[in-house]
């Protein structure tokens, strides 16, 4: 039988992904806290041993479905679309699941909900997986799926809990990835940043997004994931957060959703990338005790 062994929200964001000497200048002679933070982020996967990591990918927009990439090799060279001149040359290799991609599916046909596993060696991947991916894969297969833009919150806690009894039947242990922001307003495109540290809270674009950003990182630090999602509609979709927060949703849906009271971790400081907020945030989902 199959388990998630533990789930993180994590930064994907280009400037991650620049030299050291570039982000240590962006950063006024200081790195960005979410560099350091992915190993601390390893340092929790290697603790609990996954087979597969799940990528919730917000970058990864679908209509009709929630898709779920079922290749079996993911290899190539990434260059974005949205920034060419910041994010090219991104070589990537590794292994998917295609089976547990087919148990998904299986699942939501039988419950109804509209999921689909796709096959296909030339579906394009997305930097939100690919980033994610480089950074924190070492060997463990990688499943993608898709934010998809036509839902409703209820939709992807749905797909959420659809992975999740997919996962149980499979014999795979699971990290499920949730692959994005929480606030994800960007500045204008003339913006001056207020902070000479780019990275700098300051510089997220509005002080109201800062602020229930906050709210939330404390709401999940406490495991009180019920307040967040009674709160959804009224309060943390109106910033909103990124991929309509497709990624939290489908994470939290997949661990019990308003029953999940896996505290969070923060890995890295609440940090600023083009107006939008970022940070690391690992939940333990077994005791300690269980691993193996």
């Amino acid at each position: 039988m199959g388990k998630i062994v533990g789930a993180a929200l994590v930064s994907h964001h280009p400037g991650l992904f620049q030299s050291d000497e570039f982000r240590i200048k962006m950063g006024d002679g200081t790195d960005s806290d979410l560099i350091p933070g992915y190993d601390r982020l390893r340092a929790k996967i290697d603790a609990v041993k996954p087979d597969t990591l799940v990528i919730f990918d917000t970058h990864w927009f679908t209509t009709g479905f929630h898709l779920i990439d079922g290749g079996r090799v993911h290899r190539g060279s990434y260059i974005s679309d949205e920034m060419p001149w910041y994010l090219y040359g991104q070589a990537y290799n590794y292994q998917g699941n295609p089976e547990l991609a087919a148990l998904i599916e299986s699942v939501a046909v039988e419950r109804g909900v509209m999921s689909k596993a796709v096959y296909d060696h030339d579906l394009p991947k997305h930097y939100a997986t690919i980033n994610v991916a480089n950074k924190l894969a070492r060997g463990e297969r990688v499943v993608s799926v898709s934010n998809c833009q036509n839902c409703q919150p209820h939709h992807f806690i749905e797909s959420g809990s659809v992975i999740a009894e997919a996962i149980a039947r499979s014999d795979q242990r699971v990290v499920l990835l949730a692959s994005g922001a929480l606030s994800h307003k960007f500045n204008q495109i003339d913006w001056v940043q207020k902070h000479p540290r780019i990275y700098h809270e300051t510089n997220v674009s509005r002080p109201e997004n800062i602020a229930l950003d906050k709210e939330a990182i404390a709401l999940m630090q406490a495991g009180n994931h019920a307040s967040i999602l009674d709160q959804w509609d009224s309060k943390f979709r109106k910033i909103p957060w990124e991929g309509f927060g497709g990624h939290y949703l489908q994470m939290i849906g997949a661990l019990g959703a308003r029953d999940c009271s896996a505290a969070g971790t923060t890995l890295s400081d609440y940090e600023n990338a083009r107006g939008t907020g970022n940070i690391h945030m690992w939940f333990d989902i077994e005791p300690t005790q269980d691993k193996v």
